[in-house]
This record gives C-alpha cells, structure tokens and sequence, in this order.
C-alpha cells in the first residue's frame, strides 16, 4: 500500500512564504516615498478652566502643505488637518449642567491659529465627560499648530439648555438666539421661537426674561423696556404686540436691542438670559453676553410671525 507523502517540505515551504509577507510595521516614512508618517499624541498638563480641561494634543508629524489644507476628499468634503484635542469635562456643582465650550489651537508663537466650539450636553453633579475636538480645514497660509487651550466655557443648567439643532423639546417649542450684530454701539441680538411639535401655539407681546450672571443669579438695575424706541430709532418704529398663532413648523422672532455705552459707573455685562415664550412656558437660558455698558436699558422687540 503507498503511504502518503510527508507534510514536512510542504508546511516549510509555507513557512518560508509567510516569513516573506511578514507583518507591515509602520516606521518613518523614506525620503522621497510620500507616505505619511504616523500623528503624534502629547499628553497636556492643563489646569483648565470651569471644569473642562485638554489632556492630550494629537498633531500630524509634518504640518499639513497650503496645497493639502485647502484639498478635498474623493467626497468633495475639505481635507482634514489631522489636529484633534483630547478634553474632559468635570461637573463640580450640585446640579445638572450643560456646557458650552469654546477651544482654541495655537501656533508656536502663541497666537491663535482656529477656534473651534462644541456642547457637552447633560453633565451629572460630580460626573466626566470625555471628548475629542478637532481643529478641522486649517487657512492656507496657517502656521503649523503646536497647542490648544480652554478659551472660554459657559454652563446653564441642563433643563434650560436650547435644544440641540434638528430636535424637537417636549414642550414642541425651541427657543434659540443668534450671535448677535454690532454697529457704532448699538447690538442686536435675534431671539427665535419654531413650533416644531405637532400642536398650533400661541404666543403675544413680548418674551419674558431674566438676566443672569456667570453664577445664574439675577442681575439687578437693569430696566427691561417693551421696542426698542427708547435704544434707537434707526430699527424703525416698533410694531405693536398682537397674538399670534404658529402653527407646526411655523416661527416668530423677537430681538434684544441695547447701546454698550460707558460713562460714569460700573459697565454691566449679563452672559446670560433666561427666556420664557410667554407666561407659564418651559424657560430656555441662552448666553449672548449682553455687554450694556452703563446704560441700565435692554430693550425688547415684541414676537413677529417670521417669513417661511
């Protein structure tokens, strides 16, 4: 009877194949290949600010060409600088928080190169949130990134926060607020209300407010005022308040209308207000800093139906 062959070369021969292929191990890319090489990852020893701090900094081993940061992906989508930002987010309060937080990634010589901004939504009382921001398409003539700090953090309690873009609160209604304009001294900042439930709803006169401070205590001495006739003429003159019915999908806007004038006294600064669409209604605080100098006046615009 004939016996089967040996395995023996066949399994060497498989061996030898395999020791050949190997296993692709990433290193510094040769002079003239073109490949990239790999990011490096820093660790941040950052204090941080409010709670919310940088651990670590991810950066591309060469920084990105003019010609790279201003490419697209095969999906026509900007080419991404491949700076991100490792954070956390730690509430040291007694109450649920939202957080708003503005990053910005500097240059070797400390200036700032971009600013990103992102929303932590919903933060327990003594509870981490951790995240990753990323610095995104850089100018073309950006120098290269070599840091990133906490610029700016406002928190609001995580009930009053304005719902997150394309949700729908279970109140129907979203309230949010523009960022604002500014000219010769007068600012304007735009309130907006969408029905975006499934129910008609009805609102008229004005919003009902309240100014707060960084701690979101109430500001006192400032005289809330119905138009803005009493800021500025140049808005026109102000419409009369009258009801008005939104139904789903429709809006209306309001606006804050003040001068940042400065004379004698203290200037008052009001980072936020806390919005009701009318009496009774879910309050939604908004943060548009409100710089109103010495002025002691905010004047408000009565809802008017938007245009669709």
């Amino acid at each position: 009877m004939r016996r089967p062959a040996s395995l023996l070369p066949v399994l060497a021969a498989t061996a030898l194949l395999l020791t050949a292929c190997g296993t692709e191990h990433t290193g510094p890319a040769s002079a003239g290949s073109g490949a990239a090489e790999r990011p490096t990852r820093t660790q941040v020893d950052d204090p941080g600010e409010d709670g919310v701090r940088i651990t670590s900094l991810t950066l591309p081993s060469v920084s990105p060409s003019p010609t790279r940061s201003t490419s697209v992906s095969a999906g026509g989508i900007p080419a991404d600088s491949g700076v991100l930002a490792t954070y956390e987010v730690t509430n040291n309060g007694t109450e649920r928080l939202t957080y708003s937080v503005v990053f910005t990634f500097l240059g070797s010589d400390g200036g700032a190169v971009i600013n990103q901004s992102t929303t932590v939504r919903d933060v327990g009382p003594g509870k981490t949130v951790r995240g990753t921001v990323r610095a995104g398409e850089l100018p073309p003539d950006a120098p290269r990134v070599t840091q990133a700090k906490v610029l700016e953090v406002t928190t609001v309690p995580a009930g009053e926060a304005p719902a997150e873009p394309g949700t729908c609160p279970a109140s129907g209604i979203r309230i949010s607020a523009d960022k604002g304009d500014a000219a010769m001294g007068l600012r304007v900042v735009g309130l907006r209300l969408d029905n975006c439930g499934k129910r008609d709803y009805t609102v008229g006169g004005y919003p009902l407010l309240e100014l707060l401070d960084d701690d979101l205590d109430p500001v006192d001495g400032i005289e809330i005022l119905d138009g803005s006739g009493d800021i500025t003429t140049g808005a026109g003159p102000d419409e009369p308040p009258r009801p008005i019915t939104l139904e789903p999908g429709e809006s209306a806007t309001s606006g804050l209308v003040w001068r940042n004038t400065t004379e004698a006294g203290t200037a008052v600064n009001v980072p936020h207000v806390r919005v009701r669409a009318k009496a009774g209604a879910d309050p939604v605080t908004v943060s548009p800093h409100l710089d109103l100098g010495t002025t002691g006046k905010l004047g408000v615009e009565p809802w008017a139906k938007a245009e669709r």
